[in-house]
């Protein structure tokens, strides 16, 4: 075979069934046209869903394995004998008395795929939880042939080439004797039936692309990166088959006021110098004023500011930052002081402060360095603490 189905989905030849489910959807949810945006997308999309067809059907791989090919599409392997070519797996189960067996016709109807789809967020919708509408694009039951592939008033007929068991027996003769081979039926491709009056609508496929709204409910407390399960919301598989699951990633956009550390807020207020070295006490507003459904006065919190307080202080205040995703209680809001210097005075304003600094002596202060650890990346973290 041209393709090693081992390296296009990145396992080993001797991977477990389920190690080789895993990396299926590993990649299939990577490269699904709906969700990546590069051109060679919906071919490696393809490529990866083949390779999984071959190396999860145990008898398919078995015969890959022996450089068949396992998609019944030409012989592999040796020729030559009674004027046709067989695979060397027919050679193998003829020498040991084995007949392939039939495994039956396979069912039209198969599980879609999952969905993933991006959803951004406000901080406060993230932080208090929110139930928005998402507008989604996947495969839907065709609404004209309900998911059956053929055109109301007609149904799929049984093939007449393989009488419905989806697969064709050949014998051919050798020096062994006769070997009998068994491959997918090419006229109904296996299923046993054909459509002979398909769909018109989604041509005999039992499922549409179409778009549709749901309301996803988010929960308090979720941050960028964290993604949504919503079961059997992602596409509708071939024959109208059950929907995949759909998975909601989240993206929180940033904040003019609040900036997020984990589950607690942090925001600068600025307070005027006079304040400052007095003391005083202010109402400051806190991310819940941005909730509609509560009244203003719960949108703010009463900060205490102690007498001499220096520019760069924070003030805690519990429990008024962002609920906890898993667990109860909310992360702690952090108020981080400015202190303003006064830059416009008038004559009065002026002259009492000439005043201050006189009674304080500092109208000619003396000035010294101030002491640190750590060296310049010290000094930096200790200026800016």
């Amino acid at each position: 075979m041209s393709t090693d189905y081992y390296q296009v989905l990145g396992v080993s030849r001797d991977a477990s069934a389920e190690q080789i489910k895993k990396a299926y959807r590993r990649l299939a949810m990577k490269y699904h046209p709906d969700v990546a945006d590069t051109p060679d997308a919906a071919d490696k999309f393809k490529q990866i869903g083949e390779a999984y067809e071959v190396l999860h059907d145990p008898h398919k791989r078995s015969v890959y394995d022996r450089g068949g090919d396992p998609l019944g599409n030409a012989t592999g392997g040796f020729g030559g004998f009674g004027g046709g070519a067989f695979d060397f797996t027919n050679l193998v189960d003829a020498m040991f008395g084995a007949q392939a067996s039939s495994r039956g016709p396979r069912s039209r109807t198969r599980r879609g795929q999952d969905a993933l789809v991006r959803l951004n967020l406000t901080l406060a919708e993230a932080a208090f939880g929110v139930t928005k509408p998402l507008r989604v694009d996947t495969a839907v039951v065709c609404p004209k042939c309900n998911g059956g592939g053929a055109n109301p008033g007609s149904s799929p007929v049984t093939c007449t080439t393989c009488h419905g068991q989806g697969e064709v027996t050949q014998i051919q003769r050798s020096f062994l004797g006769d070997i009998r081979t068994s491959q997918t039926c090419p006229a109904c491709r296996g299923y046993g039936t054909v459509i002979p009056d398909p769909c018109g609508e989604c041509s005999g496929e039992g499922r549409v692309r179409s778009s549709r709204t749901i309301n996803v409910k988010i929960p308090a407390g979720v941050n960028t990166g964290n993604r949504i399960h919503l079961d059997s919301q992602g596409e509708v598989g071939p024959g109208g088959g059950p929907a995949g699951d759909l998975y909601v990633e989240l993206t929180v956009a940033g904040h003019d006021t609040f900036r997020r550390n984990g589950d607690d807020l942090e925001v600068v207020v600025k307070v005027p110098m006079a304040a400052a070295a007095l003391g005083t006490e202010v109402e400051i507003a806190t991310l819940e004023a941005e909730r509609e459904d509560l009244a203003a006065e719960q949108g703010t919190v009463s900060v205490t500011i102690p007498a001499g307080t220096q520019s760069g202080t924070r003030v805690a205040v519990p429990g008024r930052g962002v609920p906890k995703l898993r667990g109860g209680g909310r992360g702690e809001l952090g108020v981080t002081l400015l202190v303003q210097t006064p830059i416009k005075l008038d004559d009065e304003q002026r002259e009492l402060l000439r005043q201050f600094a006189e009674l304080r002596d500092e109208s000619r202060p003396e000035v010294a360095a101030a002491k640190h650890k750590g060296g310049v990346l010290g000094w930096l973290k200790e200026a800016f603490s």
